[in-house]
């Protein structure tokens, strides 16, 4: 059976209680904490900067921190967020102008010793993504939109994620498939058995308890 990670988004956490919540973060099941980076071109919303993941390195220092570009230009954001800490860096396929440039990216992570992956929205094929899956560690699906936490799950993801998993596993490669999106208890076990490692859930695990949400959904099969 394979391994299944929670990855809970910051983008829903209540940030009046920022110290309580990352406290529920680091006593929960969860390994990975996911963060949203957006620079209001690529997607309509701004989020955070590198500074405040520097703040979830602290709060959150057990944690894989999880940084997912939605940004125009994400070679210039890589140095900045590896400084603050990440630990894994994704961008999107379609913010890039070719696959040459896509490889020194995905190089130019790999270089400061962490990991790397490719995003993908919920329009494009998944089959853009098959020439880089032996250069990731981890290729995400977005299941919604990006750039707005508590959208409904897209259930045409689930046959992207069922591609990836059939080339992957044939290609007996390590990358992991993360999913993101409209993640809750339903929705997580037809992720799972679709074939994803790594499920994205923001609004399902910050608007109840959060150790008891992450436990609802780990026990998902």
């Amino acid at each position: 059976m394979r391994k299944i990670e929670i990855a809970p988004s910051v983008l829903s956490l209540d940030y009046s209680i920022f110290e309580k919540q990352c406290a529920d973060l680091n006593q929960s099941s969860a390994h990975y904490l996911h963060f949203d980076v957006m620079d209001g071109h690529f997607v309509p919303n701004l989020t955070f900067g590198p500074d405040i993941l520097k703040g979830f390195r602290k709060a959150c220092p057990n944690m894989i921190l999880d940084v997912h570009l939605m940004v125009d230009d994400p070679d210039m954001f890589i140095e900045a967020f590896v400084n603050a800490g990440a630990d894994l860096i994704t961008f999107h396929y379609e913010a890039c102008a070719s696959h040459e440039e896509i490889k020194k990216i995905l190089a130019k992570i790999h270089s400061y010793g962490i990991k790397a992956g490719l995003v993908i929205k919920p329009k494009t094929d998944v089959s853009v993504l098959f020439d880089f899956l032996d250069q990731c560690d981890l290729i995400l699906v977005m299941s919604v939109e990006p750039g707005f936490g508590g959208q409904k799950f897209m259930e045409s993801s689930l046959d992207k994620v069922k591609a990836l998993r059939k080339r992957i596993d044939e290609s007996s490669l390590s990358c992991l498939i993360e999913i993101d999106g409209g993640i809750n208890d339903i929705t997580a076990s037809f992720a799972i058995e679709a074939g994803a490692d790594v499920l994205v859930a923001g609004s399902y695990v910050f608007k109840g308890d959060i150790q008891q949400q992450i436990n609802h959904l780990y026990k998902t099969r």
